[in-house]
């Protein structure tokens, strides 16, 4: 997934903004929620990251990977809202933790398996028996994030979107997708999910994504 500028009008001072990526990916839903939520516009140019029109999109000219130039107004740092600068750092380690462990636990662990064994004809039932010890790593991972964000919370770090929410959202959403959600997810995390439901930057985001495709 990438976004770039594109081209800007002196008459107007506006800059447009394409993000290159499948709305099929996390990574690239993360970013398009962001956009949305600010009511930046943007186009949207959907393909995988192994293409031609990927590899001319990315600096590097590389056929996978993530290169994100973020534009510099209106601002895209979502932050926590109170004046702790301790809490602003836990909210990138949770983002960190997020990218680097929650993808992999999430969806390289139990979404794409238990995707591949359906498209294999392996019966559903059948997939949930044979993946607990993933099943087990997700309600680890979860845990792990539950204690380094904020309790009682109606986001992860208080009343105010961050970072963290716009990347955890999409693993779940597409986790919620598949029958291990009711087996591998917390209350709180249910609860915190419905709330992000609501966004309309979810709601334009939906489309493209798997819970779509399974619904």
């Amino acid at each position: 997934m990438n976004t770039e500028p594109g081209s800007s009008s002196s008459s107007t001072n506006t800059i447009s903004y394409k993000v290159i990526g499948t709305p099929f990916s996390t990574f690239t839903r993360t970013i398009t929620l962001g956009l949305h939520y600010k009511g930046i516009p943007f186009e949207q140019i959907s393909t995988t990251p192994h293409t031609e029109v990927a590899r001319d999109a990315h600096p590097a000219r590389l056929s996978s990977g993530i290169w994100t130039e973020y534009p510099p107004e209106p601002s895209l740092h979502f932050k926590p809202s109170a004046p702790d600068g301790q809490l602003e750092e836990k909210m990138w380690e949770v983002v960190s933790l997020i990218a680097s462990f929650g993808f992999p636990t999430i969806e390289v662990g139990v979404i794409k398996p238990h995707l591949k064994a359906l498209a294999d004809g392996t019966p559903e039932r059948t997939i949930l028996q044979r993946n607990y010890d993933g099943h087990s790593k997700i309600t680890e991972f979860l845990s792990i994030i539950d204690q380094r964000t904020v309790p009682n919370a109606k986001y992860l770090f208080g009343d105010q979107l961050t970072w963290a929410d716009f990347y955890l959202y999409p693993l779940l959403a597409d986790l919620r997708a598949l029958p291990e959600w009711i087996l591998t997810v917390e209350h709180r995390f249910m609860k915190w999910a419905e709330t992000m439901d609501e966004l309309d930057a979810v709601k334009k985001t939906f489309a493209g994504t798997l819970a779509d495709e399974r619904s």
